[in-house]
């Protein structure tokens, strides 16, 4: 307020002089020079005018940079929908393309397979210390029965061992309890595998004297009627002779990683209630 009180006067000289002036300059013809009045008063308020329309265009300048950054921000915002939705399509994409691999090789497996099957979608797994087994969306109703054999795309799975209405669990061939009749493919020697645990079988009963080798092929071989002969189970990867026994200890890695097991086929032949 005392600011105002002191300069009061001379605010309103110099508001009185640049309303006058601009008033005048509206009314002065355009093609008129300026008289020594005109040129007095533009000079004397020129140094004011300048910075003021410095002012001016330095607003314009910030208020056009703000609207530019605010497009911007909404084009970036838009272009990373774009991009995201496009992530989305190419992962679908590639999922539904490693699907139709895994279908097909299976559909192999399945033409191979002389006996009716049914195709099941694993939906868990229990891989504690105790047991190694899945579960799967098909049950009794599908015509499921418990020690069906099942099998995937590179071999042997396991068989069922617990059936319900809609979901059956299945029995791994790494686990202690399983037990398959098999045979080394290239020398047709004989044995059980059982499972070992940590992913790893045994081929158990098979003499020393039995020609088996690192690298060799193990299938099952039919007896007992659960598997059908000659589905692969898994290849030899090591083989001991001990100084005693009559026994030689051969460890075998399955054909199927059971780790990335999705799909699976049940045999339906043989079981029991």
């Amino acid at each position: 307020m005392e600011f105002l009180k002191k300069y009061i006067l001379v605010l309103v000289t110099g508001i009185g002089l640049l309303a006058a002036l601009i008033l005048f300059s509206l009314n002065v013809p355009r093609n008129r020079e300026a008289n020594v009045i005109e040129r007095g008063v533009m000079n004397l308020f020129a140094p004011v005018l300048k910075p003021i329309a410095n002012v001016s265009g330095m607003a314009e300048d910030i208020w056009e940079g703000y609207i530019s950054l605010v497009n911007v921000h909404r084009e970036n915002t838009s272009l990373h929908s774009v991009i995201k939705e496009l992530g989305s399509r190419l992962a679908a994409g590639d999922e539904a393309l490693l699907e139709n691999r895994r279908l097909k090789n299976l559909l192999d497996m399945k033409d191979s397979i002389k006996s009716p099957t049914v195709g099941t979608t694993v939906v868990g797994e229990d891989v504690s210390s105790w047991f190694r087994t899945l579960v799967i969306d098909r049950g009794a109703s599908s015509g499921l029965k418990v020690g069906m054999a099942v099998v995937a795309a590179d071999g042997v799975v396991g068989q069922v061992m617990k059936v319900a209405a809609n979901t059956s669990r299945v029995l791994l061939l790494t686990d202690h309890a399983s037990g398959i009749a098999a045979t080394i493919q290239r020398s047709r020697a004989r044995g059980v595998v059982k499972g070992k645990g940590e992913g790893l079988c045994t081929l158990e009963f098979t003499t020393r004297e039995e020609d088996v080798k690192v690298g060799d092929l193990v299938v099952t071989s039919g007896i007992g009627g659960v598997y059908l002969k000659g589905l692969p189970i898994g290849e030899v990867t090591m083989v001991k002779r001990g100084q005693y026994g009559i026994f030689q200890t051969v460890t075998i890695r399955p054909s199927v990683n059971i780790t990335r097991l999705e799909e699976v086929l049940v045999v339906l032949r043989g079981g029991y209630e």
